[in-house]
Protein backbone atom coordinates (compact mmCIF):
# COMPACT_ATOMS: atom_id res chain seq x y z
CA UNK A 1 0.00 0.00 0.00
CA UNK A 2 1.48 3.25 -1.22
CA UNK A 3 1.77 6.20 1.20
CA UNK A 4 -0.72 8.66 0.79
CA UNK A 5 -0.04 12.37 0.97
CA UNK A 6 -2.43 15.00 1.54
CA UNK A 7 -0.11 18.45 -0.09
CA UNK A 8 -1.95 21.67 0.86
CA UNK A 9 -1.34 23.91 -1.95
CA UNK A 10 -2.89 27.85 -2.59
CA UNK A 11 -2.75 28.44 -6.26
CA UNK A 12 -6.26 29.16 -7.15
CA UNK A 13 -6.34 32.50 -6.07
CA UNK A 14 -3.02 32.99 -8.62
CA UNK A 15 -4.42 32.11 -12.26
CA UNK A 16 -2.09 33.97 -13.90
CA UNK A 17 1.55 33.50 -12.00
CA UNK A 18 2.84 30.08 -13.61
CA UNK A 19 5.83 30.03 -11.31
CA UNK A 20 3.77 29.74 -8.06
CA UNK A 21 2.57 26.82 -9.36
CA UNK A 22 5.74 25.17 -9.16
CA UNK A 23 6.23 26.02 -5.57
CA UNK A 24 3.73 23.38 -4.86
CA UNK A 25 4.62 20.72 -8.23
CA UNK A 26 8.16 20.13 -7.36
CA UNK A 27 7.41 19.04 -3.80
CA UNK A 28 4.52 16.74 -5.24
CA UNK A 29 6.46 15.29 -7.64
CA UNK A 30 9.49 14.95 -5.19
CA UNK A 31 6.97 12.51 -3.28
CA UNK A 32 5.47 10.99 -5.48
CA UNK A 33 8.68 9.88 -7.07
CA UNK A 34 8.85 8.43 -4.03
CA UNK A 35 5.95 5.93 -4.93
CA UNK A 36 3.71 7.92 -2.16
CA UNK A 37 -0.16 8.60 -3.69
CA UNK A 38 -0.64 12.39 -4.03
CA UNK A 39 -3.81 14.24 -2.85
CA UNK A 40 -3.11 18.11 -4.26
CA UNK A 41 -5.49 20.32 -1.80
CA UNK A 42 -6.58 23.75 -2.43
CA UNK A 43 -8.84 25.77 -0.37
CA UNK A 44 -12.24 27.54 -1.22
CA UNK A 45 -13.96 30.85 -0.13
CA UNK A 46 -17.65 30.09 -0.09
CA UNK A 47 -18.62 33.68 -0.23
CA UNK A 48 -16.83 33.74 -3.88
CA UNK A 49 -19.15 33.11 -7.55
CA UNK A 50 -19.56 29.55 -7.64
CA UNK A 51 -18.89 30.04 -11.34
CA UNK A 52 -15.06 31.65 -11.00
CA UNK A 53 -14.28 28.73 -8.58
CA UNK A 54 -15.18 25.73 -10.94
CA UNK A 55 -13.57 27.80 -13.85
CA UNK A 56 -10.61 28.38 -11.90
CA UNK A 57 -11.03 24.73 -10.39
CA UNK A 58 -10.90 23.79 -14.48
CA UNK A 59 -7.70 25.62 -15.23
CA UNK A 60 -5.64 23.92 -12.46
CA UNK A 61 -6.73 20.63 -13.50
CA UNK A 62 -5.72 21.54 -16.87
CA UNK A 63 -2.74 22.51 -15.83
CA UNK A 64 -2.04 19.81 -13.92
CA UNK A 65 -2.74 16.76 -16.06
CA UNK A 66 0.59 16.73 -17.92
CA UNK A 67 1.75 15.78 -14.47
CA UNK A 68 -0.54 13.12 -14.38
CA UNK A 69 -2.08 15.26 -10.91
CA UNK A 70 -5.33 16.16 -12.91
CA UNK A 71 -7.90 13.60 -11.28
CA UNK A 72 -6.59 14.15 -7.66
CA UNK A 73 -7.61 17.55 -7.01
CA UNK A 74 -9.80 17.78 -3.21
CA UNK A 75 -11.37 21.32 -2.40
CA UNK A 76 -12.07 22.26 0.99
CA UNK A 77 -13.24 25.78 2.88
CA UNK A 78 -11.65 27.62 5.24
CA UNK A 79 -14.26 27.52 8.09
CA UNK A 80 -14.34 23.64 7.18
CA UNK A 81 -18.17 24.19 6.26
CA UNK A 82 -19.37 22.09 3.06
CA UNK A 83 -18.16 22.68 -0.42
CA UNK A 84 -21.60 23.97 -2.56
CA UNK A 85 -22.85 21.14 -4.32
CA UNK A 86 -21.66 22.31 -7.88
CA UNK A 87 -17.90 22.49 -6.76
CA UNK A 88 -17.80 19.46 -4.14
CA UNK A 89 -19.54 17.15 -7.41
CA UNK A 90 -16.27 17.71 -9.77
CA UNK A 91 -13.21 17.14 -7.26
CA UNK A 92 -11.84 14.46 -5.26
CA UNK A 93 -13.97 14.00 -1.73
CA UNK A 94 -11.69 14.75 1.14
CA UNK A 95 -12.47 11.55 2.70
CA UNK A 96 -9.70 10.35 1.20
CA UNK A 97 -7.82 12.28 4.19
CA UNK A 98 -9.01 10.07 6.99
CA UNK A 99 -7.16 7.21 5.60
CA UNK A 100 -3.90 9.90 4.48
CA UNK A 101 -0.29 8.99 6.11
CA UNK A 102 0.21 12.87 6.09
CA UNK A 103 -0.80 16.30 5.75
CA UNK A 104 1.38 18.38 4.05
CA UNK A 105 0.35 21.54 4.73
CA UNK A 106 2.11 24.74 2.72
CA UNK A 107 -0.81 26.51 2.98
CA UNK A 108 -0.50 27.77 6.74
CA UNK A 109 -3.84 28.83 8.36
CA UNK A 110 -6.47 28.57 5.66
CA UNK A 111 -6.15 24.67 6.30
CA UNK A 112 -8.89 24.66 9.45
CA UNK A 113 -8.13 22.59 12.81
CA UNK A 114 -11.10 20.10 12.46
CA UNK A 115 -9.68 18.97 9.17
CA UNK A 116 -6.17 18.97 10.49
CA UNK A 117 -7.98 16.31 13.00
CA UNK A 118 -8.91 14.00 10.29
CA UNK A 119 -5.13 13.34 9.70
CA UNK A 120 -2.88 10.51 11.25
CA UNK A 121 0.36 12.87 11.05
CA UNK A 122 0.67 16.67 9.82
CA UNK A 123 3.58 19.10 8.72
CA UNK A 124 3.34 22.31 8.12
CA UNK A 125 6.36 23.89 5.53
CA UNK A 126 7.32 27.47 6.29
CA UNK A 127 8.05 29.06 3.00
CA UNK A 128 8.43 32.75 4.58
CA UNK A 129 11.58 32.43 7.09
CA UNK A 130 11.54 34.96 9.34
CA UNK A 131 8.30 36.39 8.43
CA UNK A 132 6.08 33.89 9.54
CA UNK A 133 7.61 33.49 12.78
CA UNK A 134 7.25 37.04 13.31
CA UNK A 135 3.28 36.58 12.24
CA UNK A 136 2.60 34.22 14.74
CA UNK A 137 5.02 35.67 17.44
CA UNK A 138 3.05 39.50 17.21
CA UNK A 139 -0.60 37.23 16.43
CA UNK A 140 -1.28 38.69 13.08
CA UNK A 141 -1.49 34.90 12.21
CA UNK A 142 -2.35 31.95 14.60
CA UNK A 143 -1.58 27.90 13.69
CA UNK A 144 -3.83 25.04 14.68
CA UNK A 145 -1.04 23.00 15.91
CA UNK A 146 0.46 20.51 14.08
CA UNK A 147 2.95 17.34 14.70
CA UNK A 148 5.95 18.85 12.91
CA UNK A 149 7.06 22.27 11.95
CA UNK A 150 9.21 22.17 8.43
CA UNK A 151 11.21 25.06 7.24
CA UNK A 152 13.28 26.19 4.00
CA UNK A 153 15.07 28.75 6.43
CA UNK A 154 18.20 27.77 8.14
CA UNK A 155 18.51 30.22 10.96
CA UNK A 156 15.34 29.52 12.08
CA UNK A 157 14.68 28.79 15.76
CA UNK A 158 18.32 28.59 16.51
CA UNK A 159 20.30 30.54 18.80
CA UNK A 160 21.66 33.34 15.81
CA UNK A 161 18.21 34.10 14.70
CA UNK A 162 17.35 37.54 14.54
CA UNK A 163 13.43 36.55 14.90
CA UNK A 164 11.74 34.66 17.23
CA UNK A 165 10.99 31.17 16.82
CA UNK A 166 6.92 31.50 18.20
CA UNK A 167 7.61 29.11 20.64
CA UNK A 168 7.60 26.19 18.00
CA UNK A 169 10.58 23.83 17.24
CA UNK A 170 11.41 23.66 13.38
CA UNK A 171 13.23 21.43 11.34
CA UNK A 172 15.20 22.81 8.38
CA UNK A 173 14.98 21.42 4.51
CA UNK A 174 16.40 22.95 1.81
CA UNK A 175 13.53 23.53 -1.27
CA UNK A 176 13.04 21.20 -3.64
CA UNK A 177 13.37 20.75 -7.37
CA UNK A 178 11.65 17.87 -9.52
CA UNK A 179 14.84 17.15 -11.76
CA UNK A 180 13.03 15.05 -14.56
CA UNK A 181 11.05 18.20 -15.39
CA UNK A 182 13.57 20.37 -15.20
CA UNK A 183 16.45 19.10 -17.29
CA UNK A 184 19.72 21.09 -18.67
CA UNK A 185 18.97 23.19 -21.28
CA UNK A 186 21.71 25.14 -23.12
CA UNK A 187 20.91 28.74 -23.98
CA UNK A 188 21.17 31.11 -26.81
CA UNK A 189 24.04 33.18 -27.37
CA UNK A 190 22.03 36.24 -27.51
CA UNK A 191 19.68 35.55 -24.04
CA UNK A 192 19.79 37.99 -21.14
CA UNK A 193 20.05 37.15 -17.36
CA UNK A 194 16.45 37.13 -16.20
CA UNK A 195 14.20 36.71 -13.18
CA UNK A 196 10.36 36.41 -12.61
CA UNK A 197 8.60 38.77 -9.57
CA UNK A 198 6.10 41.20 -8.38
CA UNK A 199 7.44 44.49 -8.25
CA UNK A 200 5.52 46.82 -6.13
CA UNK A 201 2.98 46.02 -3.42
CA UNK A 202 1.70 47.47 0.11
CA UNK A 203 4.26 44.99 1.93
CA UNK A 204 5.55 46.60 5.12
CA UNK A 205 7.01 44.55 7.62
CA UNK A 206 6.94 45.77 11.56
CA UNK A 207 9.69 44.13 13.43
CA UNK A 208 12.02 45.82 16.52
CA UNK A 209 10.09 48.55 16.74
CA UNK A 210 11.22 49.41 13.17
CA UNK A 211 8.93 49.35 10.15
CA UNK A 212 10.03 49.43 6.26
CA UNK A 213 9.00 48.27 2.70
CA UNK A 214 9.12 44.89 1.42
CA UNK A 215 8.52 44.69 -2.13
CA UNK A 216 11.15 43.80 -4.94
CA UNK A 217 11.35 47.16 -6.02
CA UNK A 218 12.56 48.14 -2.74
CA UNK A 219 15.69 45.62 -3.13
CA UNK A 220 16.62 46.04 -6.43
CA UNK A 221 16.76 50.35 -6.14
CA UNK A 222 20.38 49.89 -5.14
CA UNK A 223 21.23 47.92 -8.27
CA UNK A 224 19.45 49.80 -11.24
CA UNK A 225 22.10 50.82 -13.11
CA UNK A 226 23.42 47.48 -13.25
CA UNK A 227 22.50 46.90 -16.87
CA UNK A 228 25.26 49.77 -17.72
CA UNK A 229 28.30 47.68 -16.58
CA UNK A 230 26.79 44.16 -17.62
CA UNK A 231 28.16 42.51 -20.91
CA UNK A 232 25.12 41.05 -21.50
CA UNK A 233 21.73 42.35 -21.57
CA UNK A 234 19.29 41.94 -17.92
CA UNK A 235 15.55 41.42 -18.36
CA UNK A 236 12.86 41.32 -15.75
CA UNK A 237 9.95 39.45 -15.69
CA UNK A 238 7.60 41.52 -13.54
CA UNK A 239 3.89 41.55 -12.19
CA UNK A 240 2.83 45.04 -12.75
CA UNK A 241 -0.38 46.71 -11.29
CA UNK A 242 -2.41 48.82 -13.72
CA UNK A 243 -1.03 52.36 -12.58
CA UNK A 244 2.79 50.82 -13.08
CA UNK A 245 3.41 52.38 -16.24
CA UNK A 246 5.75 54.75 -15.12
CA UNK A 247 8.14 52.34 -13.26
CA UNK A 248 8.56 49.97 -16.89
CA UNK A 249 9.34 53.15 -18.52
CA UNK A 250 12.11 53.95 -15.98
CA UNK A 251 13.53 50.44 -15.98
CA UNK A 252 13.44 50.65 -19.45
CA UNK A 253 15.11 53.72 -19.45
CA UNK A 254 17.86 52.16 -16.72
CA UNK A 255 19.21 49.63 -19.74
CA UNK A 256 16.62 46.75 -18.54
CA UNK A 257 14.87 44.78 -20.49
CA UNK A 258 11.18 44.38 -19.11
CA UNK A 259 8.54 41.90 -19.81
CA UNK A 260 4.96 41.41 -18.50
CA UNK A 261 5.21 38.36 -16.19
CA UNK A 262 1.13 37.85 -16.75
CA UNK A 263 1.61 36.95 -20.14
CA UNK A 264 5.64 35.38 -20.09
CA UNK A 265 5.26 33.64 -17.82
CA UNK A 266 1.43 32.85 -17.02
CA UNK A 267 1.43 29.07 -16.89
CA UNK A 268 3.71 26.43 -15.54
CA UNK A 269 4.94 25.75 -19.14
CA UNK A 270 5.87 28.82 -19.71
CA UNK A 271 7.33 29.48 -16.83
CA UNK A 272 9.87 26.47 -17.14
CA UNK A 273 10.28 27.54 -21.15
CA UNK A 274 11.00 30.93 -19.77
CA UNK A 275 13.58 30.52 -17.40
CA UNK A 276 15.39 27.22 -19.64
CA UNK A 277 15.80 30.18 -22.26
CA UNK A 278 17.84 32.73 -20.15
CA UNK A 279 21.35 32.88 -20.04
CA UNK A 280 21.43 33.02 -16.17
CA UNK A 281 19.21 34.83 -13.25
CA UNK A 282 20.16 37.57 -11.66
CA UNK A 283 18.09 38.76 -8.51
CA UNK A 284 17.95 40.33 -5.29
CA UNK A 285 15.99 39.85 -2.56
CA UNK A 286 13.18 41.62 -0.48
CA UNK A 287 14.58 43.23 2.68
CA UNK A 288 13.01 41.10 5.02
CA UNK A 289 15.96 38.40 3.60
CA UNK A 290 18.68 40.36 4.28
CA UNK A 291 17.59 41.80 7.66
CA UNK A 292 16.40 38.99 9.58
CA UNK A 293 19.54 36.70 7.58
CA UNK A 294 17.61 34.05 7.13
CA UNK A 295 19.61 32.38 4.28
CA UNK A 296 16.62 32.04 2.50
CA UNK A 297 17.27 30.60 -1.29
CA UNK A 298 14.17 31.25 -3.83
CA UNK A 299 12.28 28.20 -5.40
CA UNK A 300 12.84 30.25 -8.39
CA UNK A 301 16.29 29.70 -8.71
CA UNK A 302 16.83 26.24 -7.73
CA UNK A 303 14.76 25.92 -10.97
CA UNK A 304 17.31 28.18 -12.64
CA UNK A 305 20.47 25.91 -10.94
CA UNK A 306 18.38 22.40 -12.21
CA UNK A 307 18.25 24.13 -15.57
CA UNK A 308 21.91 24.60 -15.80
CA UNK A 309 21.67 28.30 -15.14
CA UNK A 310 23.87 30.09 -12.89
CA UNK A 311 22.19 32.30 -10.68
CA UNK A 312 23.31 36.02 -9.13
CA UNK A 313 21.22 36.33 -6.59
CA UNK A 314 21.92 38.43 -3.41
CA UNK A 315 23.04 37.16 0.09
CA UNK A 316 20.75 36.30 2.65
CA UNK A 317 22.67 35.04 5.65
CA UNK A 318 25.64 32.39 6.24
CA UNK A 319 24.79 29.24 4.94
CA UNK A 320 26.50 25.68 5.53
CA UNK A 321 24.97 24.39 2.13
CA UNK A 322 24.78 27.71 0.06
CA UNK A 323 27.88 28.54 -1.83
CA UNK A 324 28.86 32.65 -2.34
CA UNK A 325 30.25 31.34 -5.77
CA UNK A 326 30.63 28.33 -8.18
CA UNK A 327 27.25 27.92 -9.93
CA UNK A 328 25.38 30.18 -7.21
CA UNK A 329 26.96 33.69 -6.81
CA UNK A 330 25.50 35.51 -3.35
CA UNK A 331 26.59 39.34 -3.89
CA UNK A 332 26.43 41.48 -1.19
CA UNK A 333 27.04 44.74 -3.36
CA UNK A 334 27.40 46.42 -6.73
CA UNK A 335 30.50 45.64 -7.07
CA UNK A 336 29.80 42.03 -5.93
CA UNK A 337 27.40 41.25 -8.52
CA UNK A 338 29.78 42.64 -11.64
CA UNK A 339 31.83 40.37 -10.52
CA UNK A 340 30.08 37.70 -10.60
CA UNK A 341 29.17 38.16 -13.96
CA UNK A 342 32.38 38.43 -14.88
CA UNK A 343 33.49 35.10 -13.75
CA UNK A 344 30.57 33.55 -15.05
CA UNK A 345 31.39 34.98 -18.64
CA UNK A 346 34.58 33.85 -19.00
CA UNK A 347 33.57 30.59 -18.07
CA UNK A 348 30.47 30.04 -18.70
CA UNK A 349 29.82 26.22 -19.73
CA UNK A 350 31.63 25.29 -16.36
CA UNK A 351 29.51 27.25 -14.30
CA UNK A 352 26.69 25.92 -15.99
CA UNK A 353 27.82 22.40 -14.99
CA UNK A 354 28.62 23.70 -11.41
CA UNK A 355 24.93 24.85 -11.36
CA UNK A 356 23.43 21.99 -12.19
CA UNK A 357 25.49 19.86 -9.91
CA UNK A 358 24.40 22.16 -6.89
CA UNK A 359 21.11 21.75 -7.69
CA UNK A 360 21.65 17.40 -7.96
CA UNK A 361 23.62 17.51 -4.62
CA UNK A 362 21.19 19.31 -2.51
CA UNK A 363 17.90 20.05 -4.13
CA UNK A 364 16.88 17.25 -5.40
CA UNK A 365 12.85 16.85 -4.90
CA UNK A 366 13.17 12.81 -4.90
CA UNK A 367 16.32 13.09 -2.09
CA UNK A 368 14.66 16.17 -0.49
CA UNK A 369 11.19 14.63 -0.03
CA UNK A 370 12.58 11.41 1.31
CA UNK A 371 14.21 13.31 4.11
CA UNK A 372 11.06 15.17 5.07
CA UNK A 373 9.28 12.18 5.33
CA UNK A 374 11.54 10.12 7.35
CA UNK A 375 11.80 12.44 9.58
CA UNK A 376 7.77 13.21 9.56
CA UNK A 377 6.13 10.00 9.48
Amino acid sequence: MPITICLAANTLDYPQEGGHSWVYLNWALGFRALGCRIVWMECVNRSRNIGLVQSRFQLLKDRLHGFGLADCVALYTHDGEPLPKDVAAVCTSLESARNADLLFNMDYASVPATLLAAFRRTALLDIDPGLLQIWLDDGSMSLPPHDLYFTIGETVGQPSACFPAAGLTWHFTPPCVSLDQWPVTPASTCAAYTTISHWQGEKWIEHGGETYCNDKRTGFLPYLDLPRHASHPLELALCFGSDEKHERESLQARGWRVRDAYEAVCSPDNYRRYIQQSLAEFSCAKPSCKRLQNSWISDRTICYLASGKPAVVEHTGSSRYLPDADGLFRFRSFDDAIRAMRTIGADYEEQCRKARNLAEEIFDATKVAAAVLERAL
